[in-house]
């Protein structure tokens, strides 16, 4: 943002002229954004919030993983897995979470076995 080695005492006053306010928010655990495909799981993260022109934004940091969504399955399409394939209805409803409920897919993948 600017070239040079800046003092940072400096960088505060520019950034105060500017109107910027910049604190890290103290004692963050866990940060999880949700998304409709998954979650992304920050443990260990570093915030900083920025306050600008009465913006304030979010910066984390720190090493983040991302956990897929487990679709919702419901009854009747294990039932219609189950009955289709003669699997349990454990197994089916297994089958159509790894198949990310395609009920066709979890019965071919059923059936093959």
């Amino acid at each position: 943002m600017f070239p040079g080695k800046i003092n940072p005492r400096k960088m505060k006053q520019m950034m105060k002229q500017m109107g910027m306010e910049m604190e890290e928010i103290e004692g963050v655990e866990k940060v999880v954004i949700y998304t409709s495909a998954g979650n992304y799981i920050f443990d260990e993260a570093q915030v900083v919030a920025t306050t600008m022109q009465g913006v304030t934004s979010y910066q984390i940091t720190g090493e983040g993983r991302f956990e897929e969504a487990v679709p919702e399955i419901p009854d009747e399409d294990v039932a219609l897995v189950s009955s289709q394939t003669g699997a349990t209805e454990e197994v089916a409803r297994q089958t159509l979470i790894e198949t990310r409920g395609d009920i066709a897919e979890a019965i071919l993948k059923l059936a093959e076995q």
